[in-house]
């Protein structure tokens, strides 16, 4: 005697080898000997044999009409030899009741399985359902393979045209369109982003990297929302000062200037001007709400993205020529440059001259400041060799000292030229890192930055500070020293246009100084929310800043057809090109110490992943590493 049963979803048939009543010994049509309960088993019979039972019925099944079957079958649950009977007008064969089952089993919309055997057919208005929703995945499933098959080819789908940017940066796969990209994607071994840029979708490699930040972090768009004017006093004293500014030539958000008054017994009156937006409008104020959103301007090379919309920073901005409002530390120094007081003021300051580095440093650097004939004479010339003998007394007095040949490097962008890679050619210009007016602006910051974070501290007036300790840094609203800069607390405070914790700092030194209930009192949620959000927020906006000049490394690496190059060792197979800021792994690197330079093939240049493959050509030499190569643990003057 044989039998039909079910084990794990599929039906299979054997031989009785014993029978128990409540179980049987099975050999199975594999061969395999199994102890199954006889309530599994659905049919038993004598021929055929195990092995054509359901081949025989399989191909009886294919010439079952589905529909004829759910037609005649009853309203009530069934058995399937009961079904096979009433079909086959007599008492089914085995082969012809096997075949009855495997129909009704492939066709779950049309009867719903009751349990081993059993059937219930599916009420009318069930079935059409069901069968509208088998269509349309039957629809989907044609639309997906046409719009792969577009892919595939190098056209782009309308369909995927509205869905670019989910499709690129948070693809939803439920979706018949993710669907189509991921085949086409498996079919051609591409990566979506390459595959959309064959077919048109993507205007270039940069437009895929900057547009993976904004879906990020400015989903809505960089526009900003209507919003209310600042307003700022109109009884502000007007400083008696000539300030001036010193920044690289791209720099539009000037938040800092300088003014130096030399007294008849020769000490120095030094002015820090920092611009006051927090005069113009406050936390609750359209302002204020955009920055706290925005918490930070978001640079990269060519482009950026303000905190503020540019007419609130065009009336704010330390701009030659305008009278802006200010928050101003005076020092008082004596002749032998000690500082001997501090006087902060809110007032208007006028700007006289907004200095650049590539006017100035031409002849103010070390080496016209050590020159035996003294500085040319040029505008402001006495004012910055005095500034700068300040600040290198400050730096002493913080234990630090310049690192004179460290490498920083300027990126420009030109947008109106077109190259193989998209639009914009890069340059990218090397500039030594703490040079004098570099050492001059950063010591200055540093002393307002920690004057005003101990004013506030002694007032018990809560801040946003940055802190270092045991050689980590991070943001607190408590007083905390910051070691890498020698200073007993340090809080953000002299870039207001462009940073938020500077701004929320502002607003607290101004109600300090006026006397007034700070924005945010001792114990401010708002003020932790804050905090955690700004933190979180400008590191994010850093690592995108040090992502897209990696991309520009390489585009200039494209652009200029370069093919060789030199690099310094890191570590390993780590490297840092020579020319540019590039740090990459080298391939065949032996092993060699840090900072040996080596020569490296540059092959392959992947704009969209970033990524560029370099393989190592010969050893040029075991030099010292320079200080490019050092860990820097915070940028100087936290600027």
């Amino acid at each position: 005697m044989n039998v039909l049963f079910e084990e794990d979803g599929a039906f299979k048939t054997g031989t009785i080898i014993a029978d128990n009543d409540s179980s049987l010994q099975v050999d199975t049509a594999s061969g395999k000997r199994i102890k199954l309960k006889a309530a599994n088993v659905l049919l038993r019979f004598t021929a055929p044999g195990p092995t054509e039972l359901l081949k025989l019925a399989e191909t009886d099944a294919e010439g079952i009409d589905t529909e004829f079957l759910w037609e005649v079958c009853s309203e009530a649950e069934f058995g399937f030899e009961e079904l096979a009977a009433e079909y086959a007008g007599h008492k089914p064969t085995p082969v012809e009741a096997t075949a009855v089952l495997l129909r009704l089993q492939s066709a779950p919309i049309y009867f719903h399985r009751k349990g081993k055997g059993r059937f219930r057919k599916a009420p009318p208005e069930i079935l059409q359902a069901a069968l509208a929703g088998q269509e349309k995945k039957r629809q989907q499933a044609l639309t997906i393979e046409r719009m792969a098959g577009e892919l595939q080819a190098g056209q782009l789908p309308p369909e995927l045209v509205p869905l670019l940017t989910e499709l690129l940066y948070k693809p939803d796969r439920n979706r018949p369109e993710t669907k189509a990209l991921e085949a086409a994607c498996a079919a051609t071994g591409e990566s979506p982003e390459v595959l959309l840029q064959r077919c048109g979708a993507l205007p270039d490699s940069h437009a895929f990297h900057l547009g993976r930040f904004l879906f990020e972090h400015f989903k809505g768009g960089t526009d900003f929302p209507a919003y209310a004017d600042a307003v700022d006093p109109a009884d502000l004293p007007v400083a008696d000062v000539q300030a001036f500014s010193i920044d690289d030539a791209h720099t539009t958000e000037i938040d800092d200037a300088f003014s130096l008054v030399v007294q008849a017994d020769g000490r120095l009156r030094v002015g820090i001007h920092i611009a006051a937006p927090g005069l113009g409008f406050g936390p609750e104020s359209d302002l204020g709400k955009i920055a706290r959103q925005r918490l930070s301007t978001v640079y990269m090379p060519g482009r950026k993205i303000t905190m503020l919309p540019e007419p609130v920073i065009a009336s704010h901005t330390l701009e030659a020529g305008q009278t802006v409002p200010a928050l101003s530390l005076y020092l008082d120094v004596a002749a032998d440059l000690r500082v001997l007081g501090h006087e902060t003021k809110l007032e208007a300051v006028p700007v006289v001259a907004n200095l650049r580095h590539h006017d100035i440093e031409p002849v103010f650097n070390a080496e016209t400041l050590a020159d035996a004939n003294g500085l040319s004479e040029f505008p402001f010339s006495t004012e910055l060799k005095r500034l700068w003998e300040l600040a290198t007394v400050l730096e002493a007095g913080r234990g630090q000292q310049s690192q004179q040949n460290r490498k920083d490097y300027n990126f420009r962008v030109d947008w109106d030229t077109v190259t193989p890679q998209g639009a914009g050619r890069v340059i990218i210009e090397e500039r030594p890192r703490g040079s004098p007016l570099d050492t001059l602006v950063a010591e200055l910051m540093i002393v307002a930055n920690a004057t005003w974070g101990a004013l506030l501290r002694d007032a018990k007036i809560p801040a946003m500070y940055r802190a270092q300790t045991a050689g980590k840094a991070r943001m607190t609203t408590v007083a905390t020293p910051h070691e890498g800069l020698g200073v007993e607390c340090y809080a953000w405070s002299t870039s207001p246009l462009r940073r938020f914790a500077d701004l929320a700092n502002q607003w607290q030194l101004i109600a300090h100084l006026r006397g007034d209930k700070p924005a945010y009192p001792p114990k401010s949620a708002d003020l932790m929310a804050a905090l955690r959000d700004f933190e979180l927020t400008y590191a994010s906006y850093a690592e995108f800043q040090r992502g897209m000049e990696r991309y520009w490394c390489l585009r200039y690496l494209a652009q200029e057809g370069i093919t060789e190059t030199t690099a310094q060792v890191l570590k390993e197979n780590i490297v840092r090109l020579d020319a540019i800021p590039l740090v990459t792994k080298a391939n065949g690197l032996p092993t060699l110490e840090r900072g040996a330079r080596v020569k490296l093939a540059v092959s392959a240049i992947d704009l969209l992943a970033a990524e560029a493959s370099m393989g190592f050509i010969e050893l040029l030499g075991a030099d010292s590493p320079d200080a490019a190569l050092a860990t820097e643990e915070e940028a100087t003057g936290g600027e």
